[in-house]
């Protein structure tokens, strides 16, 4: 019988908001992941990257602050960067721990390009707020640049970019080869380098994609079986945060489509992962979604709590 193919999307609650807060969740999240390979899932696993890929903003900007001979590493580069030290912390503790349950399968982490649209309207309304806060004048010089600005009263200025939808995954061959021959793979980190094809040249941009529709299409492109969401509760929840709050256990995609026309779902939080599972789910109409928290993973894979979305 073969595995079941499923494609993980981690949400921060996977990976702390420090260094050192990612070293700890990341123990917990393999063990999570563990389970998974255990039940006989092969995993692609994708991740946040919000808090990290701000943190190495902030970084090389005062590096280029205090060494003016630096330049300033761009957006493309800083996800680049978040991709590659989240991905070795996912790879390293998810490996130790299935060998410790003697299981020896490889685990690689794909620095991994997303083309976007130069077009999309996501770069005329940019909305993802990152790096430090800055004082008016440095907010100057950003705006002097080219680059939006966001003025937080009592607190200053931050640099806000744009959240454009993912075209094409560059590196799907070598993802798709790799999980075939039954690997673990880390693919997609923060939901992908964002590039813009030009002719035979992929340019970086000053973007960043949402983890949520890049795990839509990562599960798409692979004809994944099923969809995990891993995120901070153990349900979807109609009227959620309300006295009244229900779990819903099953949800279609034309229940889900009447859900968002109500505004059932919070944006910037549920409503990504709704509409990255209808997504896939209209790709892959075969498939299934799973939501619920890392915590219930385990639980929810044999019916006992979680969100399961279907066509």
């Amino acid at each position: 019988m073969s595995k079941k193919k499923a494609v993980v999307s981690l949400g921060h609650e996977a990976l702390g908001y420090t260094t050192l807060e990612q070293w700890d969740a990341v123990k917990i999240t393999a063990k999570a992941l563990a389970n998974l390979v255990e039940a006989d899932y092969q995993l692609t696993i994708t991740h946040s990257n919000g808090p990290q890929v701000s943190m190495i903003h902030k970084a090389m900007t005062e590096l280029r602050r205090v060494y003016i001979d630096y330049t300033p590493a761009p957006m493309c580069v800083c996800s680049a960067m978040s991709q590659g030290y989240v991905g070795y912390d996912i790879q390293s503790a998810l490996r130790t721990e299935l060998l410790s349950r003697g299981i020896s399968i490889a685990v690689s982490t794909i620095l991994t390009q997303v083309t976007v649209d130069p077009y999309d309207e996501a770069f005329y309304e940019p909305t993802k707020v990152i790096g430090r806060y800055m004082s008016k004048e440095d907010s100057e010089i950003e705006i002097k640049k080219g680059n939006y600005v966001l003025e937080e009263p009592g607190k200053g200025f931050r640099r806000v970019v744009a959240a454009p939808k993912p075209i094409d995954i560059v590196e799907i061959d070598a993802i798709r080869t790799l999980a075939d021959a039954g690997q673990v793979v880390i693919a997609c980190g923060g939901g992908g380098i964002p590039v813009i094809e030009q002719n035979h040249t992929l340019k970086g941009a000053s973007a960043v994609i949402e983890k949520d529709s890049i795990a839509g299409k990562l599960a798409s492109d692979l004809k994944a079986d099923e969809l995990i969401i891993l995120t901070s509760v153990p349900f979807v929840y109609r009227n959620f945060g309300k006295d009244d709050q229900t779990p819903i256990m099953n949800l279609t995609i034309a229940e889900a489509k009447n859900d968002i026309l109500k505004g059932e779902f919070e944006k910037g939080t549920m409503l990504p992962k709704i509409e990255a599972a209808i997504s896939y789910l209209e790709a892959n109409p075969a498939g299934s979604v799973l939501i619920t928290s890392l915590d219930s993973v385990s639980d929810a894979i044999r019916g006992k709590s979680g969100t399961i979305i279907t066509a």
